[in-house]
């Protein structure tokens, strides 16, 4: 499957967006999103890049190197919409609690 031009990306993110997590496009194809951690310049980072078919969600804590793989909170394919709606869904319920 070809990268996704930016329209699609656009309509991903528009889909994904939640009132906790301030959602973007990133580099290339993927989609970034953060959220508050309550520790300055910290936040909860969750990147979206490219698996296969689809989409993978790799969660960062506060503090963590984003540049190395995240813990993987899951995949997501299909449509731009579903895309979007199923990273709303992984965002929201992401488990934020320390390990």
């Amino acid at each position: 499957m070809a990268a996704l031009g930016n329209p699609e990306l656009n309509r991903i993110v528009a889909a994904a967006q939640t009132p906790l997590w301030d959602v973007t496009t990133g580099e290339g194809s993927t989609i970034m999103a953060t959220r508050d951690s309550g520790v300055d310049g910290m936040p909860y980072v969750v990147i979206i890049g490219r698996s296969g078919r689809g989409y993978r969600a790799s969660l960062y804590m506060p503090g963590d190197d984003i540049t190395v793989e995240g813990d993987v909170i899951g995949e997501v394919a299909g449509n731009p919409r579903e895309i979007g709606r199923q990273i709303r869904a992984l965002l929201e319920d992401a488990d934020l609690s320390s390990n």
